[in-house]
């Protein structure tokens, strides 16, 4: 049984038809996985932020007809919730699993994160380019570096800074087969060099 790394089945949870039955599924594996993540990274992030940092894993409490399409545990300074403020996240799509770290609609940092990081684009660059942003949590599209322009990833900026629904999450995506998702050493490993990385943002 691994704890930590995601395996095909976790991705092909995605393809159960119906609220109830993907949701035992999450519950019974992906769900372990991500309250172990949770467990180990609020630990780490403490560390590396200097801040306490909680974790909160996706309950997908609210959704009454419609099976969730990813799950997720973000983490934050605050034990009651994290969309109000920046915040790394470690999550799962059916075709990917990711860490980002960002700033989401609900948060009234989004003009001051924007505003830091467009003074900066060149943080962007310095990071590996096969790392991805995503402009939309609720969507699975991520485009990474190397195929966005600097006035690419501007505009996305400037979406956050002056849109009510802008989003901005910076990180690295990983593909079912992908070598970091190959044994949980590996992937506990290569989260914590990316959210090391990603400290530059926060």
């Amino acid at each position: 049984m691994t704890k930590y790394r995601f395996t095909k089945k976790d991705f092909d949870i995605f393809q159960i038809d119906g609220l109830e039955p993907r949701m035992e599924a999450l519950k019974e594996n992906p769900r372990v996985k991500l309250y172990n993540l949770g467990d180990h990274f609020s630990g780490f992030l403490t560390d590396l932020t200097g801040e306490e940092q909680f974790a909160h894993v996706a309950m997908h409490a609210r959704r009454k007809v419609n099976p969730p399409d990813d799950t997720w545990v973000a983490f934050s300074p605050n034990k009651r919730g994290y969309k109000m403020m920046p915040h790394f996240q470690i999550g799962l799509w059916g075709d990917h699993a990711f860490c980002m770290y960002g700033v989401i609609y609900e948060s009234p940092d989004k003009k001051n994160m924007a505003d830091k990081w467009l003074q900066d684009i060149d943080l962007f660059r310095a990071l590996p380019q096969d790392y991805s942003i995503s402009l939309d949590h609720m969507k699975p599209v991520k485009p990474q570096l190397s195929e966005l322009s600097d006035e690419d990833i501007e505009a996305g900026l400037v979406r956050l800074r002056d849109v009510k629904k802008g989003e901005f999450l910076v990180g690295k995506v990983y593909r079912p087969g992908d070598s970091e998702l190959e044994s949980d050493e590996a992937f506990i490993a290569d989260l914590e060099k990316v959210m090391t990385r990603l400290m530059k943002f926060y």
